[in-house]
């Protein structure tokens, strides 16, 4: 006979895990305000480049993460597409204080900046082209 306790736990840790699945999986690769972002904003000193003249995306990327070289192209190319927007790629493992600064937690993070370097929108995951044009948009209304 097995032991009821252990297959409870059992099935409340299975329960959990697919809610935490399911909830990172809606929000991974939205574009949306970070509560924490309130008055964060990035000087082209610490990104290393000049910022956009209108906006600015910003992805902190790693060499082991998967979808990063999509990003990458995605941001590249509505960046190219877009007067006055530039895309910074940022090495999250050679740039640890930045990282920590911006409070990167997984890669790639995505961050979307007004030209005065605020940022207005953030995605952990990568975000859709909609999604980024959209932000891209609010970030230059002002």
């Amino acid at each position: 006979m097995s032991d009821p306790t252990g297959l409870i736990i059992a099935v409340v840790v299975l329960a959990a895990a697919t809610v935490f699945g399911l909830v990172r999986a809606r929000r991974d690769g939205r574009l949306r305000s970070g509560r924490g972002d309130a008055g964060l904003r990035l000087s082209s000193g610490e990104l290393g480049e000049s910022l956009g003249e209108r906006a600015t995306l910003v992805q902190f990327s790693t060499s082991f993460c998967a979808t990063c070289p999509g990003t990458r192209r995605l941001l590249s190319d509505v960046a190219s597409g877009t007067p006055g927007v530039r895309h910074v790629e940022i090495d999250a493992e050679e740039r640890l204080d930045l990282v920590r600064r911006a409070e990167v937690m997984r890669t790639p993070t995505v961050l979307v900046l007004d030209r005065g370097g605020r940022v207005v929108r953030r995605a952990s995951g990568p975000p859709t082209r909609a999604e980024v044009v959209s932000a891209l948009e609010l970030a230059t209304a002002s």
